[in-house]
């Protein structure tokens, strides 16, 4: 049976990261994931709006969820902001009934309701749902890979909202990848923040977060640093581009997404992936990825 949501691309990936969504989609299609363009949704709202305006938050996102509730749909997003977003105010909406009316209200000039039908699921846990299929579906494995895995923070905190029983352990992807032959190392700093939140208001702060993010998957003996979010992405492949240690020595390591590993493990074509829009040269690791 095919499984059918609708897609929320978010903002950053259409405008930035062209590399995710091709891979999204074409790991989708190999497996039978019908992904429908979400028409006519708007911005989740962020948690930057939240903190601003709390009720144009609920509205934003509450908008989106009473869409894909009106042409019967769970949701699926491969972006750890929008996940966040709209899993927070799923959640918030649904437990409380001032909220829920408020939104209620002034939806329905539109003629949408929110009552909270609507799963609201990240791209990982869906493939989660799938790894025994992925797994035979493994055509060149990536034996001798080390990844260090970076879920994010949205993904897995606050872990009563995003779904995880623990947040300490991001290890639904871990096994995802390690379905490729690939080993998702372990490394001390793999759970902090990578500092993407902070580029807007101290970019010297959010670069040494990322220093130290580096320096510590280096340590840790990593070939690549792999994420499922696009503002995490930016980090590790574009503000991470000509970064150095105090000692001089570069803190470039090769950045994917979780969906190009698994889809050059399944054997997808290399275009779909988007490999050549991928900022850090992946030369360091090419003969394993059969480059």
């Amino acid at each position: 049976m095919t499984m059918r949501y609708e897609v929320f691309l978010g903002c950053a990936i259409p405008n930035r990261f062209n590399n995710y969504e091709s891979s999204m989609r074409a790991v989708a299609e190999h497996l039978g994931i019908e992904l429908l363009d979400f028409e006519g949704a708007s911005c989740c709202g962020t948690v930057v709006l939240k903190s601003i305006d709390e009720m144009s938050w609920l509205g934003l996102s509450g908008r989106n969820i009473a869409l894909a509730e009106k042409r019967g749909h769970d949701i699926v997003t491969p972006c750890n902001g929008c996940f966040g977003s709209l899993k927070d105010v799923d959640h918030v909406l649904h437990d409380s009934e001032e909220f829920r009316e408020k939104v209620n209200e002034a939806l329905a000039p539109l003629g949408l309701r929110y009552t909270g039908k609507v799963r609201i699921r990240h791209f990982v846990e869906v493939l989660y749902d799938l790894r025994e299929e992925i797994r035979r579906r493994i055509v060149r494995p990536l034996d001798g890979l080390k990844i260090a895995f970076h879920p994010g923070c949205h993904l897995i905190r606050p872990s009563s909202v995003a779904g995880f029983d623990d947040p300490e352990l991001p290890h639904k992807v871990d096994e995802l990848l390690e379905l490729t032959g690939a080993r998702s190392i372990p490394w001390p700093l793999k759970l902090r923040c990578c500092g993407s939140p902070l580029l807007i208001a101290s970019e010297d702060v959010a670069t040494r977060i990322l220093q130290e993010k580096m320096r510590s998957a280096i340590d840790a003996g990593a070939d690549c640093i792999v994420t499922n979010c696009p503002a995490c992405h930016m980090q590790f492949d574009v503000q991470v581009l000509g970064l150095k240690d105090e000692d001089g020595s570069s803190l470039e390591l090769p950045a994917l997404f979780v969906t190009q590993v698994l889809g050059i493990a399944m054997g997808l074509d290399h275009d779909r992936l988007a490999l050549e829009t991928n900022r850090v040269s992946l030369d360091p690791i090419a003969e394993v990825l059969g480059l």
